[in-house]
């Protein structure tokens, strides 16, 4: 059997989706807070077992049975390392044979402040006794389509990730990858460092929205206290905010670039290009 835990999750959502092409259904375990909110693969036959990232009892008992797991990585920063050494003892309790991480791209030496819990999360793996694949996930190009709507409205598309290239992919690109892993067979201390097969800056993805809007919008580069600040204005929360502004500036040092071409190898096609994601998104 192999579970998913935050099966409710964007990506963890996707990721079934695509182990239901190739697995029986039976065989497959969704983790989640809220069952309701997965019945759609309830309906389809998928075991649905309810566990939070902070009830290690309860992931002890989800996870029963299970062979792979694959964590993906809480969507609570400043909790995650608490909540993912909870998933990997509960694992360890339960006999879990192998567990795929959702980490970050180049974790070990990126320079943005996301990676200090992947980083924590992978020790903690490293000193679990488990066996464990790392799936290095770059940025999802999701992450920059939230901002076209401001920018078509304001002309400016702002930021701080300078000439930066950003290797990104969809979240259906990454979700591909792991299904593919926890499916594939002697994975156990592979190191996956996934990115979109061609980097970018926000100048030339100004440029490609420019010219499929027939809009015309400009990069507008900030100091990251201005980033964030602007961030604010527009609602965010500061923890997010904050995370935002400091993730372009780790991109602006080439954190969010890498042109291995892991990805695309590993799902058998060229990862999403920001074309066709800025055409979906318009």
């Amino acid at each position: 059997m192999i579970a998913i835990t935050g099966a409710s999750g964007q990506l963890g959502q996707l990721v079934i989706e695509d182990l239901l092409k190739t697995v029986a259904a039976e065989q497959l375990v969704a983790i989640v807070r809220n069952p309701t909110k997965v019945s759609q693969f309830s309906e389809r036959g998928v075991q649905v077992r309810a566990a939070s990232y902070e009830d290690k009892t309860a992931l002890v008992q989800a996870l029963d049975g299970v062979e792979k797991l694959l964590l993906i990585s809480s969507s609570e920063v400043g909790q995650r390392a608490v909540q993912h050494r909870n998933v990997i003892e509960a694992a360890k309790e339960a006999g879990v044979k192998l567990i795929a991480y959702t980490s970050l791209l180049h974790a070990d030496s990126s320079p943005l402040a996301l990676a200090d819990e992947h980083v924590a999360t992978e020790k903690m793996l490293q000193q679990s006794g488990i066996p464990f694949v790392l799936l290095r996930n770059g940025w999802y190009t999701e992450n920059y389509l939230a901002s076209i709507p401001p920018a078509l409205q304001h002309g400016v598309f702002i930021g701080s990730a300078g000439d930066g290239k950003i290797a990104s992919a969809t979240r259906a690109d990454y979700a591909a990858a792991a299904a593919k892993v926890i499916t594939l067979e002697n994975q156990a201390g592979k190191v996956y460092e996934l990115a979109g097969d061609n980097g970018w800056t926000l100048a030339e993805l100004t440029a490609k929205l420019t010219k499929q809007s027939g809009t015309t919008v400009a990069y507008q580069n900030l100091p990251e206290a201005d980033f964030k600040a602007a961030l604010l204005g527009a609602g965010l929360p500061e923890g997010l905010a904050e995370l935002l502004a400091n993730s372009d500036i780790g991109a602006s040092k080439g954190g969010l670039f890498d042109d291995s071409r892991q990805l695309s190898q590993l799902i058998g096609r060229p990862t999403t290009s920001l074309e066709e994601s800025l055409h979906a998104a318009l």
